[in-house]
């Protein structure tokens, strides 16, 4: 694709790096095929092609407006489009980026406003989220049926191994996680002791920058990403041999730290270093030896939900199923398990007619099989997926953690 940009932002590490995007695009259209919005919606601007003209237009200098604002809204981010593009497009990046010039030159109205400030100002926080989550679950029996489903249930978390390992691992807890599915980093932790690796949450760690990122408060996430580098660096200095992460949203983003701070003087090399080293639960227990596990499985069909965030932006497509299976359970086959269930980080919560439509579409794959419970790999499709499905939703490792005997030993 032929670009015009002007030499005042191609002189910048983010013109530079948009000019490459969209050279890289051919416009074969190979990237609607597979865009969840552009299927339910048959418009050419609510799909990746479109949205890249937008952002082309734009950024060569042609004026905006709330219509482009609006097409790049409903945008997911699942990156469905970067799976399927034969010239590796890095479409989010181009998006992401053409997010924060729009932004500059296009106001939103005044709610509009308030709702996104109120994301970042909440969900990145645990405290200030579950404080707000725990009053919600309080009044929860008295909210109406449509507001009561939103809410999750108060969930507990089982016991924590105490024992040390000479292996060791760092474990992002994540915004939403601790409050709304305590046992998803518990069940890790307990897991990974009995294959001989311990977990270590330092202090100072916090939100990964995700929400930040993607509603166009780069300077934000950058703070965030540093803060957690500060925390993380220590303990990789003194032999940690990942980080882990068990939200694949999280996961997807934490991979990104080298790229997004490589201008930084101070910080990259570390990015780089960090990003190298972040691993997905499923890549750390594919590799590792089961059979210490001693499972013992319930063979009820299990519906597997394969976040966005972990297959088309991790590109681990198949591995948590891949595991599940070597472990024995028993999963249903799902139809179109490619297309994203409508969460999407803050997604459902702008979005939310688009969002539900995924979801309803997503929920009658899942449960075509009849599973007894839907597992996934991202505390955010877990959340959405459970408002609307007729059975449990839990994380995949929640699922392992149960069926380990309590009688099996640690390896030595």
């Amino acid at each position: 694709m032929q670009t015009a940009l002007p030499a005042t932002f191609l002189a910048t590490p983010e013109g530079e790096e948009a000019n490459q995007i969209l050279r890289n695009c051919v416009h074969c259209g190979f990237c609607t095929a597979t865009c969840p919005t552009y299927q339910l919606l048959g418009d050419e601007l609510d799909g990746p092609r479109g949205r890249i003209y937008l952002v082309k237009q734009m950024l060569e200098g042609q004026p905006a407006s709330h219509i482009t604002q609006h097409h790049l809204d409903r945008c997911l981010l699942c990156r469905a489009c970067e799976t399927t593009c034969p010239s590796g497009v890095d479409y989010h990046r181009l998006l992401e980026i053409g997010r924060v010039q729009l932004a500059a030159r296009v106001n939103r109205p005044l709610a509009q406003v308030l709702v996104r400030h109120g994301l970042r100002r909440i969900l990145p926080y645990p405290g200030r989220f579950g404080l707000l989550l725990r009053l919600g679950q309080l009044v929860r029996p008295l909210l109406p049926a449509a507001i009561k489903v939103k809410v999750p249930p108060r969930r507990q978390a089982a016991a924590l191994p105490d024992s040390q390992h000479p292996r060791r691992v760092i474990l992002l807890q994540g915004c939403a996680q601790p409050a709304a599915a305590p046992n998803t980093n518990a069940a890790t932790a307990r897991v990974l002791h009995r294959l001989g690796i311990s977990v270590v949450t330092p202090r100072g760690q916090g939100c990964c920058g995700a929400v930040s990122q993607h509603l166009a408060a780069e300077k934000e996430a950058v703070a965030f990403m540093r803060r957690n580098i500060d925390a993380w660096w220590p303990l990789i200095e003194a032999g940690a041999e990942a980080v882990l992460i068990t939200a694949s949203g999280c996961g997807s983003m934490v991979k990104e730290y080298g790229h997004l701070l490589r201008n930084d003087p101070e910080y990259k090399d570390k990015a780089r270093r960090v990003s190298a080293i972040t691993c997905d639960l499923a890549e750390i227990l594919i590799r590792e030896n089961l059979e210490h596990l001693k499972l013992e499985v319930d063979p009820a069909p299990v519906g597997y939900h394969s976040p966005c965030s972990l297959q088309h932006g991790q590109q681990l497509t198949g591995v948590v199923e891949q595991l599940l299976r070597r472990l024995g359970f028993n999963l249903t086959p799902v139809p179109d398990s490619h297309l994203c269930c409508g969460s999407a980080g803050t997604y459902s919560i702008l979005q939310p007619v688009i969002s539900q439509k995924l979801l309803h579409n997503k929920l009658l794959a899942l449960q075509a099989g009849k599973p007894t419970v839907i597992a996934t790999a991202n505390i955010g499709c877990q959340l959405h997926l459970e408002t609307q499905a007729e059975v449990p939703v839990r994380h995949w490792i929640e699922l392992v953690d149960e069926a380990m005997p309590l009688e099996s030993s640690t390896p030595a």
